[in-house]
């Protein structure tokens, strides 16, 4: 039997199993006389049998791919080191391991920190170096997709290997890459990021085995294999294209809103000017025609440079009619200005009765023809406001790899997963800057998300909607961690049942699940060391939280949501308690409640049944977020032996 099937099989086993488990808690378990902890708790369960689907998604298509074809020669190929505050000795080693890829290629250093140190360093190794251009002082930077935008434009490559500063090349990671782009449609091909400095135990689950294999692969088999920002190669011509779609959509959105408010407007400057004579009603009414033809054709899908264009003729000519019909009008107040000012053999100036009386006069309508004016103006597609008008990596997000991909996606281009180490970095040695990179991360998820939601992007596939909306969805477990630390607690300290009953039913349901969907796990990530990874999933849920929470600021309410590098080496200073302090309360929490609810039960208070059964599950949870201390504690990597004699 093939592992494919296998796998197949076991996901409908768990799905079975989780329905006819989800289905009879629903109907006949929840304690509806609290129900404020017991439909929490069903609807956490609920999300996380969702949580299950999706992975059981994923992995129903799991693509392993073989080696990709020989590369075509003659491809012209940069190879983007992308960096800002790194040591330089740092970067350097990884431009200098870039220059000895074998395949022709030009190795650049993109220097965000503009670091002369840095270009003298570069320079004299023969590397090419690009920092920003002065086209970016005082207008939005967008961080590290600000950074490649930027070296794009000065760049002219068919094909970009994108590269961490740390991110150190093999010498044939070109060769073994660049063949699969002899599909013309593949935008897209991404390898794993695996990291040197990790011990086997894996203290801060850097080397995530799970996503960087099955998960990649299962996604890959639906077309929805994702950019993870570092050793991947992306061509030009698929980043171009969005980039120019990105650029009329942005364009045909500006021109939208303005529209929309454009009646407003309208309204407004007839009210002002209602008594300023027939000629600039007719002005008005021509403007708010001209607004409706407008809207209209966008609606229709005329270009939109059309659009603006006959637009713009239109309001020049309103402008222009209101002018004409006015000169006489203009002339009367220029001569009434000239008597006031007693110009002539008596000299003198405009007194404040003069002030007065002019400021009564009805004026010629310079307030209609300025409004009309800035309409147009609001018009303008230059996007000043930006530093580039192209942009094609995304830069709605501080996880510009993930929306940039979507966004190819949903254009009709495919990616690929190649599973084979080609590059070798620095993961965080410290929890705090595992924390600030796995926050980033998640802020970033959740940014796409409410900013870009892949369920209602027009040109995915429902398979690769369900790919991006699965990551996406994995960042609210949070939430749902919540509830499963609480409701053990709830129910040992207080006897409050948060089931209806813990029942034959119960358990005859539930641990069948429970079992068959940790088989699913082990079969699919085949025997690769995946509970690291399970439990940062829950261990890490005030990040999660916080992620969503700060996201949705940022998205609704442009609240500020900041980029911070990851440092690449390990941060001075003493376990970062109060960086886990929900964590630490929560251990406390869940130990205190163990032992009021050993006593509970050995006084007759409490159920031995429910007791138990909640203690194993307190137990479980401590296991859980234990990691979080001792990562806490952890004092970065030391290379073995072996590793210092290879060196």
């Amino acid at each position: 039997m093939s592992h494919q099937l296998v796998v197949r099989i076991l996901i409908t086993v768990t799905i079975i199993l989780g329905v006819n488990y989800l289905v009879w808690r629903w109907l006949f378990s929840v304690n509806w006389a609290a129900a404020w902890i017991s439909l929490p708790l069903v609807m956490v369960e609920t999300y996380s049998l969702i949580d299950a689907f999706l992975f059981g998604v994923t992995m129903w298509r799991l693509r392993e791919r073989g080696e990709a074809p020989t590369p075509a020669e003659g491809l012209t190929v940069d190879v983007f080191l992308t960096t800002y505050n790194e040591p330089i000795d740092l970067v350097m080693t990884t431009a200098l391991a870039a220059r000895r890829i074998r395949y022709p290629h030009q190795t650049w250093v993109l220097d965000d920190g503009a670091r002369p140190a840095m270009k003298r360093a570069a320079e004299e190794a023969g590397i090419g170096y690009i920092t920003r251009s002065p086209d970016w002082e005082n207008l939005p930077r967008h961080a590290k997709a600000g950074n490649l935008n930027n070296a794009l434009a000065a760049t002219e490559g068919e094909f970009l290997l994108i590269l961490d500063a740390d991110q150190i090349p093999e010498p044939e990671i070109l060769d073994r890459m660049l063949g699969h782009f002899t599909n013309e449609k593949v935008a897209l091909v991404q390898t794993p990021q695996w990291f040197s400095n990790v011990t086997d135990d894996d203290m801060l689950g850097s080397q995530a085995p799970l996503f960087y294999g099955p998960i990649q692969q299962g996604k890959d088999g639906w077309n929805a294999a994702f950019f993870c920002g570092s050793n991947a190669i992306v061509r030009r011509d698929a980043l171009m294209q969005i980039g120019i779609t990105g650029y009329v959509k942005g364009v045909r959105a500006t021109v939208e809103q303005t529209l929309k408010a454009a009646d407003k407007v309208v309204a407004k400057a007839r009210t002002e000017h209602s008594a300023t004579g027939q000629h600039v009603a007719k002005a008005l009414e021509d403007v708010e025609l001209a607004v409706r033809s407008a809207r209209r054709e966008l609606a229709g899908d005329r270009p939109v440079a059309n659009v603006t264009y006959d637009f713009q003729r239109k309001i020049d000519a309103a402008a222009r009619s209101v002018v004409t019909a006015d000169i006489a009008s203009l002339q009367a107040d220029l001569d009434e200005i000239e008597r006031l000012s007693g110009r002539g053999p008596s000299g003198g100036f405009i007194d404040d009765d003069a002030i007065d009386r002019l400021a009564r006069r009805d004026w010629s309508p310079i307030g209609a023809i300025s409004t009309v004016r800035r309409m147009v103006q609001a018009l303008d597609v230059d996007r000043a406001d930006e530093a580039l008008p192209i942009m094609p990596m995304a830069t709605n997000s501080v996880t510009e790899d993930m929306a940039t991909c979507m966004r190819l996606h949903a254009h009709g281009w495919e990616s690929v997963y190649h599973h084979e180490i080609l590059a070798k970095g620095l993961a965080p040695e410290d929890l705090r800057t595992m924390l600030t990179q796995r926050l980033r991360w998640a802020q970033g998820t959740m940014q796409v998300f409410l900013r870009e939601n892949p369920l209602l992007q027009r040109g995915l596939a429902w398979g690769q909607r369900l790919m991006y909306f699965s990551t996406m969805w994995s960042y609210l477990s949070g939430f749902a961690a919540v509830v499963y630390i609480a409701a053990p607690i709830i129910f040992l300290c207080f006897g409050v049942m948060p089931v209806d009953a813990f029942s034959a039913d119960f358990f005859a349901r539930l641990i069948p699940f429970l079992v068959v969907n940790q088989v699913l796990f082990f079969v699919a990530a085949r025997g690769r060391k995946t509970w690291r990874g399970q439990q940062y999933s829950l261990a890490l849920f005030p990040i999660w939280i916080k992620a969503c929470t700060t996201a949705a600021g940022n998205v609704l309410f442009g609240r500020d949501l900041g980029f911070a590098v990851t440092p690449k080496t390990r941060q001075d200073g003493g376990p970062p308690w109060s960086l886990i302090r929900p964590q630490l309360i929560a251990i406390a929490a869940l130990i205190v409640a163990a032992i009021t609810g050993l006593v509970r039960m050995f006084t007759g208070l409490g159920a031995p049944a429910g007791t138990l059964v909640n203690v194993a599950w307190v137990i479980f949870d401590l296991l859980i977020l234990s990691v979080i201390i001792r990562a806490a504690l952890y004092r970065g990597y030391t290379p073995t032996k072996e590793v210092n004699d290879g060196l």
